[in-house]
């Protein structure tokens, strides 16, 4: 069930309608907010409901676990390692079984053993990277008592709330389960903020991201060597534009559409592309994975508390195994690489830099950091690591003189650079005024723009693109 059909659209109005009948009882509420978050869930394949459901009540009851156990460190201790270690066993079965099975037979093969090792197609869970790192996330907190033990309907409702369930943003019990935990209200300023939020997601989706992928940025990357090196170079700066369109836009409305039922989830972008320095940008794109990276690895690996060479290593540590999480291939693993190398450069620059070299302009800052993102982003989009060394050939020699982009989808890509330079508060800004309308009003306004993306968009609708992690 997809964000940007009218499918969801019913159901969204049938949940909507159930919660704010319910609000005299939060404990049903919550209920029926369960029972359509496994439906919503199941609209892919139910079985792997139960998988959700199973998630949810084991971290509930290692968490209740380590909150009996009191002062007893050593048994808190245990219970969190089996806790994290259970949860990694889990996602490491489904998401790269296969991965490490095919890496561990070529390495027997360079060794002059051939064996073939059991294969098997391990369907990939939607969404299970996320549920599982939030689980984590809620076992190590209330290890570090630094969240209360949440109750079993709060918990698995935490995991499976479905705004968040399947592309994030990491909501962490800390800032979901108290809300949980009261009635929810909801002010004309919160639903004129989720209504403007899910539009606004629903134009950056079906428009700039879905026709800049079905138009250009998908054919080249299926077949490079068809095309020159003026089209590899732009349909690079389109998938830049297209994924953070794409992931974007899922936050804003899966933010638009819990506000709509009274719940406040944080922010996941702040205009990443117009970030000074790699880790800028990782402070402005999907905040809520860089902050769980820093938090529960980057920090416990000793963060920059050990020396230089410690932060280093944490620092590639950190980001190889965030590009693992991705996905299992080396692309990811690389583009992990990548990003973990400049952050450690950077900081090395930072430390070393020669006694009267002046530092970088901002300007000139941004430029080169949205460059080296946009290199990354070949390794991340490409199927295989020959394939992204066969698209950076074919930029390193071919044709500069003619391209298949059209005029409109130039504009897209202008446009989708440009969102970052727009003030950051506009969104409030327009829902301050537009929670002084009549609500009559508001509806129509938000039902007309609507079909107006209807009619711009392409025909179909693509998953999101964080729908594979």
């Amino acid at each position: 069930m997809l964000f940007p059909t009218l499918g969801f659209g019913l159901f969204f109005l049938a949940v909507y309608s159930l919660a704010w009948l319910l609000r005299g009882s939060n404990e049903w509420r919550k209920i029926v907010l369960l029972i359509a978050s496994w439906i919503f869930y199941g609209a892919w394949d139910w079985r792997f409901v139960l998988l959700l459901i199973a998630s949810g009540f084991f971290n509930w009851g290692v968490g209740r676990l380590i909150g009996l156990a009191g002062d007893d460190e050593r048994r808190r201790k245990l219970l969190v390692c089996l806790g994290v270690a259970l949860n990694l066993a889990v996602l490491a079965w489904f998401k790269y079984y296969n991965f490490f099975m095919e890496q561990a037979e070529a390495l027997l093969r360079s060794l002059g053993w051939e064996r073939d090792l059991a294969l098997m197609q391990v369907i990939l869970p939607v969404g299970i990277s996320f549920f599982t790192f939030q689980g984590m996330s809620y076992i190590i907190d209330v290890y570090r008592r630094q969240t209360r033990v949440a109750g079993l309907l709060d918990m698995t409702l935490l995991m499976s709330f479905f705004p968040h369930l399947v592309a994030g943003p990491i909501v962490r019990a800390s800032h979901l389960v108290p809300q949980f935990r009261s009635v929810p209200e909801i002010s004309r300023g919160m639903a004129a903020m989720g209504l403007l939020l899910i539009v606004w997601g629903l134009f950056k989706k079906a428009v700039i991201a879905s026709e800049l992928a079905t138009r250009f940025v998908d054919p080249v990357f299926f077949d490079p060597a068809a095309y020159s090196s003026l089209d590899l170079v732009l349909a690079a700066y389109g998938y830049a534009v297209q994924i953070y369109c794409d992931f974007s836009a899922y936050s804003d409305m899966a933010i638009g559409l819990a506000a709509l039922l009274g719940y406040r989830f944080p922010h996941n972008f702040n205009q990443p592309y117009r970030a000074r320095s790699l880790q800028d940008f990782w402070r402005r794109w999907h905040i809520s994975l860089s902050s769980w990276l820093r938090d529960y690895l980057y920090i416990p690996l000793g963060g920059s508390r050990h020396g230089l060479a410690r932060l280093c290593l944490a620092l590639m540590t950190t980001m190889l195994l965030g590009g693992l999480w991705h996905g299992a291939n080396w692309t990811f693993v690389i583009w992990g690489a990548l990003h973990g190398g400049v952050l450690a450069a950077e900081r090395l620059w930072r430390d070393f830099r020669p006694e009267g070299w002046p530092k970088l302009p901002p300007l000139l800052g941004i430029i080169l950091t949205f460059h080296l993102v946009t290199l990354s982003w070949i390794f991340f989009r490409s199927a295989s690591f020959g394939d992204a060394i066969a698209y950076l050939g074919g930029i390193a020699g071919g044709d500069w003189t003619t391209t298949i982009l059209t005029p409109l989808g130039l504009v897209l890509i202008l446009a989708g650079m440009s969102l970052h330079y727009l003030p950051r508060d506009g969104t409030q800004r327009l829902a301050v005024r537009v929670r002084t309308m009549p609500a009559a009003l508001v509806g129509l306004a938000a039902g007309l723009a609507i079909l107006v993306i209807d009619a711009m968009r392409p025909e179909g609708v693509a998953p999101f693109i964080y729908y594979q992690f």
